[in-house]
């Protein structure tokens, strides 16, 4: 693979394992790719690993007393599972973790400020400010408010927002629609197919299948801490295992896994 030549995945995952302490293992050999300006989609019951992929790949791992005894981490080529959170969003990466976690106490332009904290050029600061508030409209006409104030779905968009404000070229996305209302949900989804058409590439974490997989490229399925299924996002919608197990038809009956408390295989995922 080379650096930013457009000749390989912007991020590729390679045989990844993922140990907490030093026994329990929550990831096992996982490899997954998001290719230049595509959007990826990964699925999962709670619990399957996604969110500890998800820090793996942004380097905040450490933080939860993760280790990688195996595996890579390449973004445009490079190896960055050795690297720092900091020095991660500075190569151009950017999360937008789940739950949001934006500065509650803070305004709504203080939040896009600070997610700009990293960058040193003032004039493309700017730019991406007035970007953002373009893509986001509600956004500026809540500017001056306390974050804290907004509804779920608007902070969700402040979450969004600030990291665009660091001008990533990938963006992780960890169950951006959780709690939120269908037609919020649509909106998050707008917004996301949007950041993606201005060249931004998405790593998309979500439960609701039927969202993700409709915007997704190519999407992947984690269970127990593996892939266990991938194809191209549209494909996908369409499969009978996919629509039994996560869209809630087929011999499951009409049920939503997102309310699922456990979630077990009835048959094998098909090859």
């Amino acid at each position: 693979m080379t650096s930013g030549d457009g000749s390989g995945p912007i991020l590729a995952v390679r045989n990844l394992e993922v140990v907490y302490g030093s026994a329990i293992q929550v990831l096992r050999g996982v490899s997954l790719e998001v290719q230049p300006g595509k959007i990826v989609t990964l699925l999962g019951a709670n619990g399957a690993g996604k969110t500890s992929l998800l820090r793996a790949v942004s380097g905040l791992l450490r933080f939860h007393r993760g280790s990688i005894p195996r595996g890579t981490v390449e973004f445009y080529g490079q190896r960055i599972d050795g690297l720092d959170a900091s020095a991660i969003v500075r190569q151009g990466m950017a999360q937008v973790m789940e739950g949001r976690r934006i500065f509650a106490e803070l305004t709504v332009d203080e939040n896009l400020r600070a997610g700009a904290y990293s960058r040193r050029d003032r004039s493309g600061v700017k730019g991406s400010y007035d970007k953002v508030l373009d893509l986001f409209p509600v956004l500026k006409e809540r500017h001056r408010q306390t974050a804290g104030y907004l509804s779920g779905g608007e902070q969700q968009m402040v979450a969004m927002a600030r990291a665009m404000m660091a001008a990533p070229k990938l963006m992780l996305l960890d169950e951006p629609s959780l709690g939120l209302a269908p037609l919020i949900v649509q909106q998050i989804r707008d917004l996301i197919v949007e950041i993606n058409r201005e060249g931004t590439s998405v790593l998309l974490v979500e439960q609701n299948a039927t969202m993700a997989l409709s915007i997704a490229d190519h999407g992947y399925v984690m269970e127990n801490g593996a892939i266990v299924k991938d194809g191209p996002g549209q494909a996908m919608l369409a499969d009978s295992d996919i629509q039994e197990f996560y869209l809630g038809v087929g011999e499951t009956g009409h049920h939503s896994y997102r309310d699922l408390k456990s979630y077990r295989r009835r048959k094998r995922w098909t090859a």
